[in-house]
């Protein structure tokens, strides 16, 4: 028993300094955690970190925190599972949550618009570099590429329903990829669950926090292939439907959540803040994480045995192909809310060729920006305002 809480100990230990070292996304965040934990702890081997991956990158969920709570259920059980995530998670969210603070009591004063003046475009340069990156990872077909297509320009257009996408894209892989005549049930079942997921939710109250809480648990239950699919989500819900952000503010918020470490989708404890303070931070970052657990726990141990079926790896190829197409979509989306003049032009070129050329992570490249806004905005202060 001793032995056992030493290992929970020691767990909670590593997660806790990863949430708040581990900067890069994603790709990054994993291959820390299979250098570190295959090569230097040895608590697994080479062979189930990578089958780890595999059955998560086949799951809804930000990626790094999903393999982290994989990781921590092979190596301490069902409650090891919980204490891994959450000690992942908590130092993410006393940073975001002070960043809300600080946005929420100084976000009007000059300097602070000024920085994210020079932030905005950078924003839109990490997207697409991330995008590319994912595109390489997982896009194998012609088919692939027309799924994506078709996302992008309904995203762009008619900016409807994601889930809708996601769930019409695994059909297709399924019917293009699969075997969908011999199948057995257990299989399908476990295609059905990232489908079904976002209707699982509870009855919505009136209160602000339980809308905060309904949009998020439905938001964490369709990031596939990266926590960035959840940015044409947010947008649509926090931005039009919803009305708690201006497109300004929501810009801000993926760009809190792109700098600070750990997933993307730590986006939703800044919006939350925003939106109703602390408890909508606390609210807002359970209802976006508390899917991944339960997926985990519950379908990865059933994704395991049935990873190879070919109805489960068509989904997941259309699923993924639409992940691309809408990040794409909210790229065209966002650029026009961030890239206004010449010089926010000349940022997010410049961003991008940085991010192609070196290997500069996202705090470095903030960083930079962030300099440019505070010294070029109050010369360009009249232009932007009237393009805001």
């Amino acid at each position: 028993m001793q032995a056992k809480h030493n290992s929970k100990s020691e767990l909670a230990r590593y997660f806790l300094r990863l949430g708040f070292l581990g900067f890069g996304g994603p790709v990054a965040l994993v291959g820390q955690m299979e250098r570190e934990l295959v090569n230097d702890k040895k608590w697994l081997t080479k062979e189930q970190m990578r089958e780890s991956i595999a059955i998560c990158q086949s799951l809804p969920g930000p990626l790094a925190i999903q393999v982290g709570i994989y990781v921590a259920w092979l190596r301490c059980g069902f409650w090891g599972a919980w204490i891994g995530g959450w000690c992942f998670i908590l130092p993410n969210f006393i940073i975001v949550a002070a960043l809300g603070a600080l946005y929420v009591y100084l976000g009007d004063l000059q300097p602070v618009t000024a920085i994210f003046y020079g932030v905005s475009p950078a924003v839109i340069a990490l997207i697409l570099h991330s995008c590319y990156r994912l595109a390489k990872l997982g896009m194998e077909d012609w088919l692939q590429w027309a799924i994506a297509v078709v996302c992008l320009v309904v995203t762009v257009v008619l900016q409807a329903e994601v889930a809708l996408l996601f769930i019409g894209a695994g059909i297709v892989g399924i019917l293009y990829y699969g075997n969908i005549f011999k199948r057995s049930s257990t299989a399908m079942q476990i295609v059905v669950i990232p489908a079904a997921a976002p209707a699982v939710t509870p009855v919505v109250t009136g209160s602000t926090l339980g809308k905060l809480l309904l949009f998020f648990l439905k938001a964490g239950s369709l990031t596939f292939g990266s926590g960035l699919v959840i940015v044409p989500f947010l947008e649509q819900g926090l931005v039009q439907q919803y009305g708690w952000l201006n497109e300004r503010e929501f810009l801000v918020a993926v760009a809190i959540g792109m700098i600070s470490p750990g997933p993307v989708v730590i986006t939703a404890t800044f919006v939350g803040y925003l939106v109703a303070g602390f408890w909508g931070s606390l609210v807002s970052t359970v209802g976006i994480f508390l899917p991944s657990f339960l997926l985990v726990l519950i379908a990865a141990p059933l994704l395991a045995r049935h990873r190879e079926n070919p109805n489960v790896q068509g989904f997941v190829k259309g699923a993924y192909a639409a992940a691309i197409g809408t990040i794409l979509g909210a790229c065209i989306l966002l650029g026009k809310i961030a890239i206004g003049d010449w010089l926010t032009i000349a940022i997010a070129l410049v961003s991008l060729a940085v991010l192609f050329r070196w290997k500069v992570s996202n705090p470095m490249l903030v960083a930079a920006t962030a300099i440019v806004g505070l010294v070029a905005y109050p010369w360009l202060q009249p232009a932007w305002v009237m393009i805001k």
